[in-house]
């Protein structure tokens, strides 16, 4: 109950205060799901009566592949660190794994090498950044180029213009069908996404590891001085990391089956990143959550749709992709500054 002698102007901002109050709390946690909602409202009414359950599953489908990626980067992005490779290194274990499938017909076998080729790239640069104290975005710039040109060559050397999964394997349509097959009408791709999404979760908030990457982000000094093993947390985040781009690689192929060396994954760094981003996760560490990514990379997926919607030119879908990110950022900047 307000004061007798309390104006009418001054009771309701005591009423406003606690409202402000309540709406910073919720942006604060749920940025990423606010600007999700807001972006995919947009798609419902721009899309209007084209809109229908297949094509919302299809945002869940084209999301698996880069969202299983983006993992990855927000962990590296939490301990403060960039990962610049993710794009080609998914075309270089792309390009490997189907020479693996084509030589063994195994889908099983193929799948391990995918993973391990990946988590291998993954712990090289990991070694880099953690042991030898070379900074993250130098190091992965350069295995970006090396990575992204090897494949190229080894193509060329091949003479060939992609990698392609031989049609003739006996396990081709099992691999096919696995890429391009639904459960209960969601996209199987999908599914495993939201899995590895899952585990990831649980990683990072009920295990010591998830704790030591979020203080890693947050002061590395007095994470070194509370125990935490720096080097090694690092080299398992970057292996972390190179093992989820080496599993969608091979999601890729079962969907696609096949890889260009010249634009397959290209930019996949930079949408990882932005997908990172938009989920919540700051881009100095030690902040965020990796259930935001989920939605992050959804969101950015559905950029793309309002784009095809409203039929502007595709060249110009970077540039409308870029002012989200743009606009993304500086709503953590303005966060940051409020807290």
């Amino acid at each position: 109950m307000s004061n007798q002698g309390e104006s009418p102007m001054q009771a309701n901002a005591v009423v406003a205060q606690p409202v402000n109050k309540r709406f910073k709390g919720l942006w604060s946690n749920y940025n990423y799901v606010i600007i999700f909602l807001v972006i995919f409202i947009a798609f419902l009414i721009i899309n209007g009566s084209e809109t229908s359950w297949t094509s919302i599953t299809n945002i869940f489908l084209h999301s698996a592949i880069l969202g299983t990626i983006s993992l990855g980067m927000g962990l590296v992005i939490m301990t403060g660190d960039i990962d610049l490779s993710v794009g080609s290194s998914f075309v270089f274990i792309g390009g490997l794994t189907i020479i693996i499938y084509n030589v063994t017909g195994s889908i099983f076998v193929t799948l391990l090498f995918a993973i391990a080729a990946g988590l291998l790239c993954g712990a090289l640069n990991g070694v880099l950044v953690g042991r030898f104290k070379m900074p993250s975005f130098i190091v992965t710039l350069a295995s970006m180029l090396i990575f992204r040109s090897v494949s190229q060559y080894m193509m060329n050397e091949m003479g060939e213009t992609r990698y392609r999964v031989e049609a003739g394997m006996e396990s081709y349509k099992s691999l096919f069908g696995f890429g391009n097959g639904n459960i209960l009408t969601i996209p199987q791709l999908a599914v495993v996404f939201w899995i590895v999404a899952a585990a990831m979760i649980y990683m990072t908030t009920c295990m010591k590891f998830g704790k030591n990457i979020y203080a890693i982000g947050s002061n590395e000094r007095a994470a070194k001085l509370a125990g935490v093993n720096v080097i090694w947390t690092r080299i398992k985040v970057f292996a972390i990391s190179g093992a989820l781009v080496g599993l969608a690689a091979f999601l890729k192929i079962a969907k696609d089956t096949s890889f260009d060396p010249a634009t397959s994954g290209k930019n996949f760094e930079l949408y990882a990143i932005a997908s990172v981003v938009i989920g919540g996760i700051s881009m100095s560490g030690g902040k965020g959550r990796i259930a935001g990514i989920i939605f992050g990379t959804m969101a950015f997926t559905i950029i793309d749709k309002i784009i095809t919607a409203l039929g502007m030119n595709a060249l110009l879908n970077d540039t409308v992709k870029g002012l989200i990110l743009l606009v993304a950022v500086g709503l953590q900047m303005i966060q940051k500054r409020e807290k």
